[in-house]
């Protein structure tokens, strides 16, 4: 997993203070990804193992939180989340912060390990696996 720990750690800490506005993209459509919270979490993984075609050595990972209140998402959520496929499907998900006074855009690509739906809004569960700034 290729997650910088020092630029992820200033992306937790912005957001903490100031609520970062995240936009999650899927097959070209742009969906506003709310209440995001970022967590180093504990993975129940005891040892290096394989499920769906993730590898997993990490007892611990970057884990994301975010609703979505555009509902037009769910049947392409899908193909991307373990369950009704046998390998992951990425996330993109944008946001912009502040890096020493000018404006960077942060790309971070997670997997979407659960969902749930209500009937305004679904609340997305993800681990981040990759991280790039520009």
């Amino acid at each position: 997993m290729s997650v910088n720990p020092d630029l992820l750690g200033t992306l937790m800490s912005q957001n903490e203070n100031n609520s970062l506005n995240f936009t999650l993209t899927l097959n070209d459509l742009s969906f506003p990804l709310i209440d995001v919270s970022i967590t180093n979490s504990p993975i129940p993984v005891n040892e290096p193992t394989t499920r769906g075609g993730v590898y997993f050595s990490d007892t611990f990972a970057y884990k994301m939180k975010g609703t979505v209140k555009d509902l037009s998402i769910v049947p392409l959520l899908t193909k991307k989340m373990l369950g009704p496929n046998t390998e992951f499907g990425e996330l993109k998900i944008t946001t912009q912060i502040d890096c020493e006074g000018k404006p960077m855009t942060i790309e971070l690509f997670t997997n979407l390990t659960n969902s749930v739906q209500t009937p305004n809004l679904i609340e997305l569960s993800m681990i981040i696996v990759k991280l790039n700034s520009n």
